[in-house]
């Protein structure tokens, strides 16, 4: 079993304790996911440009590899992933925007974020329409992948071990990620 599998094989164990990991720090209801997801726009830093999902970021993969570090390539290229636990966005606690690391399409909030224990950044929910599913059958079991829908960035997968209400975990890698701060928060 190569390192990889076995990485992935951990981490889909690993999430069965998700749904403890920081469920009180979820919204109550699916109302306040709905407005989560309504009002992300909040989170945005004044003035800043969002691109919108119906608009397609195409490049070659000479073009992406010149554009993204050589880690963030191998995972929104490659479908590679990334090391659990590395990720200085594990410990991310300020209020703000994760966007895509390839195309800057925002994808999730500060508060959409939870601490699931398993190494990667994991969210609950995701901004409306910004992901497209595939199944992915690298393992023994069927999966489901999530890529951007604008770039088509690899993100990672989605695992049904979640907090109430939405039962979601979002399990991202880092490197597919940046964080942008609201302004004073």
């Amino acid at each position: 079993m190569n390192r990889r599998t076995m990485l992935k094989a951990f981490a889909a164990f690993a999430g069965a304790g998700a749904k403890t990991a920081s469920a009180a720090a979820s919204p109550a209801s699916m109302k306040d996911i709905e407005a989560l997801q309504k009002n992300w726009h909040s989170f945005l830093p004044a003035g800043a440009a969002v691109p919108s999902p119906t608009e397609p970021l195409k490049l070659t993969k000479d073009e992406w590899r010149k554009r993204l570090p050589a880690d963030s390539f191998r995972v929104l290229r490659e479908e590679g992933t990334e090391i659990a636990g590395t990720s200085p966005l594990n410990e991310e606690k300020r209020a703000g925007i994760f966007v895509c690391a390839g195309c800057g399409l925002p994808l999730f909030t500060s508060d959409m974020k939870f601490d699931s224990g398993t190494g990667w950044p994991s969210f609950f929910t995701t901004i409306p329409g910004v992901f497209e599913t595939k199944k992915d059958r690298f393992l023994i079991y069927e999966r489901t992948e999530y890529h951007c829908a604008r770039c088509g960035g690899h993100h990672g997968h989605v695992f049904e071990d979640g907090p109430a209400p939405t039962g979601l975990r979002y399990c991202n890698n880092g490197v597919a990620l940046r964080f942008t701060p609201k302004q004073g928060g």
